[in-house]
C-alpha cells in the first residue's frame, strides 16, 4: 500500500512539475490586440471602408474634438452587451484611441477578451497629427 501511495505521489509531482515547466494549465490563449502607430491607423482608415474608429474617452472629451468618423464608446461602458449592440460582427476591424493611450489599451484588451478578432490600438488623440473635428 505504501508503494502505491508513494508511486501516486511521485506521478502527481511529476505531472505538476511538467505543467509548471510547459504551461499545460495555460491551454486557453489570452486574446490579444495589436498596437499600431497613428500613421498605420490613418492608412487603414483611408484604405478600408469597413473599419470602425472607436473613441473610448468620455462624452465631454469627445465633444471638444475627435477623429472624423469616430464613434463614442467610453471605456467604462464596454461590456458584452454594449459591445454586441454597437459591433455585432466580431470580425469588424476596430481602431481604438483615447486621449493619451491608457484607456485605449484597456478598451482594446477588453474588446479582444470579448472575442473581437481585429482590434488595433493606436494611442491617444494628443499624438494624432491629422484632422480632428468637433
Amino acid at each position: 500500500m505504501k508503494k502505491i501511495s508513494f508511486k501516486l505521489f511521485l506521478s502527481s509531482l511529476l505531472i505538476m512539475l511538467t505543467c509548471i515547466v510547459t504551461g499545460c494549465g495555460d491551454s486557453v490563449q489570452q486574446a490579444q490586440y495589436q498596437q499600431i502607430s497613428a500613421s498605420e491607423a490613418k492608412d487603414m482608415m483611408d484604405s478600408q471602408t469597413d473599419c470602425l474608429i472607436l473613441d473610448v474617452r468620455e462624452e465631454n472629451e469627445y465633444n471638444t474634438g475627435h477623429i472624423p468618423g469616430a464613434v463614442l464608446f467610453p471605456v467604462g461602458t464596454i461590456d458584452q452587451s454594449t459591445a454586441q449592440q454597437l459591433i455585432p460582427d466580431q470580425d469588424t476591424v476596430l481602431l481604438v484611441y483615447c486621449r493619451s493611450g491608457n484607456r485605449s489599451k484597456t478598451a482594446a484588451s477588453t474588446l479582444a477578451d470579448l472575442g473581437y478578432t481585429q482590434v488595433y490600438e493606436f494611442g491617444g488623440i494628443t499624438d494624432w497629427p491629422y484632422d480632428i473635428e468637433s
